[in-house]
C-alpha cells in the first residue's frame, strides 16, 4: 500500500486476511500481530478508533473499527482502500440501508394496510456495515441497541444522520430510544442504559409505549422493559404464511410472546386460537393485543411453560379440551435453544422434543409451523431434528413452505452470524 493513510495500523496474520479476503469482517485477538501509529502523522491507538488492517506482508486488507477489550479486535466496515470514514462514509451507508429496505419491502405491503417499511429493522450490524449496532422502526420512533465500543462513540454522528435521512424521505421521525441493557455490552465493558436520546437537538417523547402496526394489526409495544428492542420483526412474512392457513382452524400459538402468530391467525380467518407462554407480562400484553384488534371473542391465553404444557396436554384429553383442543394447527416460535456451539446437542433435544409433542398432537392433515432462531442452531441441524421428532411421533410430513428472516435482517453470505433464523410450515399426512 503505496499511499499515506491517517489511520493506526493492525498488523494481522495471513490466516486473518484468508478470512478477510472470504467476505467475514473480523479479526480475533490471537489473528492481531501487533499495532502501530499511523504513518502519516504518528497518531496511536484508542479503544474504539479506525484502524487500517495490514497483513504481514504489507497488504492493506481493510480498515475496521478497533475493540480493544475484545475478543473480536477488529470489525471491518470497509475493503476499498478510497474510503475515508468520515461522516459522509456513514452517510452513504444509511441511505443505501435505507433504500434497500424500500426495495425489497416496499413492494410488499398488505392490500389496505400500512407500508412493511413502517416497522422494521433499519440497520442489522455486520449484515449492513453497522458492526454492532442495531437499529428498528415502529412506526414514528426508533430504537437502537449498541453493543460495540466503536458504535458507541459513533452514535452522536450517527442518530443525526439516520433521521436526517428519514425526514428527508417524508419519514416523521419523533425520537431515538437506546435500549442499551444486553448483557454482551459488558464484554467491551460498555455501561448497561435505557433511555431517549436526547443531544442535538432532540428531545425525548413523553412514553416509552408506542402502537405499532405489521400486517395490518396493531400492536402495543413496550420499549422500555419488553425483549430486545420491543418487538421480534423478524418474523414479518412467516407471520403471514401462518396466516395463509389458518381459515376455520383452531391454532394453537405456543412461545407466543406477545402474540403476533396467534393474531394473524385469528386475523387470517382462525375459528379459535389459544396463546401460550411462560411470561405473565407477554400473555397480559398478548391479551391487550387481541383486545386492541377487536380479536378477544376468539382467542384465549395461559401462562405455562411450553415444555411442560404440551405433554400435560398430550396425556389429558380433558385438559386438551378445556384449552381449546384437538388444534389443527400449531406453532412453535421457542427462544433460542443454544447461544453456543458447546450446547447445539442439548438444543437439538429441546428442538426434537417440542415439535415430536406438537406432531402428536396434530390430526392427520393438520399443519406445523416451526423455527429456531439461533444461529449455532443451523438449519440443517434443524431440519434433522424435526425428521427425527416425526419418526419417533410416527407421523410422515409434506413440507409446505421453507424461510427464512424477513429481508430487513439480511443475511450476508460469508458472514454465517447473519443467518439465524430458519422456519418450516409441514403437513402431517
Amino acid at each position: 500500500m503505496k499511499q499515506q493513510r491517517p489511520y493506526p495500523q493492525v498488523i494481522i496474520t495471513r490466516k486473518a486476511a484468508r478470512a478477510l479476503a472470504g467476505g467475514h469482517p473480523w479479526v480475533f485477538e490471537g489473528e492481531v500481530l501487533r499495532v502501530e501509529p499511523s504513518r502519516a502523522g504518528g497518531r496511536s491507538t484508542h479503544n474504539g478508533d479506525v484502524v487500517d488492517v495490514v497483513e504481514e506482508n504489507g497488504t492493506w486488507q481493510g480498515v475496521g473499527l478497533l475493540s480493544e477489550r475484545s475478543k473480536i479486535r477488529v470489525r471491518v466496515v470497509s475493503r476499498n482502500a478510497n474510503d475515508r470514514i468520515d461522516e459522509a462514509f456513514w452517510a452513504r451507508k444509511i441511505q443505501w440501508a435505507w433504500d434497500y429496505r424500500k426495495t425489497t419491502m416496499g413492494p410488499c405491503s398488505l392490500p389496505g394496510c400500512e407500508p412493511d417499511t413502517n416497522c422494521c429493522r433499519m440497520l442489522f450490524s455486520e449484515a449492513d456495515g453497522f458492526p454492532g449496532l442495531v437499529v428498528d422502526r415502529y412506526e414514528d420512533v426508533l430504537v437502537s441497541q449498541v453493543g460495540t465500543v466503536g458504535m458507541q462513540q459513533l452514535r452522536p454522528t450517527l442518530y443525526p444522520l439516520l433521521l436526517d435521512v428519514l425526514r428527508t424521505d417524508g419519514q416523521d421521525i419523533r425520537g431515538i430510544y437506546e435500549r442499551n441493557d444486553a448483557p454482551s455490552r459488558l464484554k467491551e465493558r460498555l455501561a448497561q442504559e435505557k433511555g431517549w436520546w436526547v443531544e442535538n437537538g432532540c428531545t425525548a417523547p413523553e412514553a416509552t409505549r408506542v402502537i405499532a402496526r405489521e400486517n395490518g394489526i396493531a400492536y402495543d409495544l413496550d420499549l422500555e422493559n419488553s425483549q430486545k428492542t420491543g418487538f421480534f420483526l423478524d418474523q414479518k412474512y412467516n407471520r403471514r404464511a401462518v396466516r395463509r392457513l389458518a381459515y376455520g382452524r383452531r391454532v394453537l400459538d405456543c412461545f407466543c410472546h406477545v402474540g403476533p402468530f396467534g393474531l394473524n391467525a385469528a386475523a387470517g380467518g382462525a375459528a379459535f386460537v389459544r396463546e401460550v407462554d411462560v411470561s405473565q407480562t407477554a400473555i397480559a400484553l398478548a391479551r391487550e393485543n387481541a383486545r386492541l384488534n377487536g380479536f378477544d371473542p376468539k382467542m384465549d391465553f395461559t401462562c405455562a411453560n411450553v415444555l411442560e404444557y404440551l405433554p400435560a396436554l398430550a396425556s389429558d384429553k380433558k385438559r386438551l379440551r378445556e384449552e381449546g383442543g384437538p388444534f389443527d394447527l400449531i406453532v412453535l416460535d421457542p427462544p433460542a435453544f443454544t447461544k453456543s456451539r458447546g450446547t447445539v446437542v442439548h438444543a437439538a433435544r429441546g428442538y426434537r422434543e417440542i415439535n415430536e409433542l406438537a406432531m402428536r398432537l396434530l390430526p392427520r392433515g393438520g399443519y406445523l409451523a416451526t423455527c429456531s432462531c439461533s444461529h449455532f442452531m443451523t438449519r440443517d441441524l434443524l431440519a434433522r431434528a424435526i425428521a427425527e421428532a416425526a419418526h419417533d411421533a410416527n407421523v410422515q410430513l409434506r413440507q409446505v413452505e421453507e424461510r427464512q428472516q424477513a429481508p430487513d435482517h439480511p443475511i450476508l453470505w460469508g458472514v454465517p452470524e447473519t443467518h439465524y433464523l430458519d422456519f418450516f410450515v409441514f403437513q402431517v399426512v
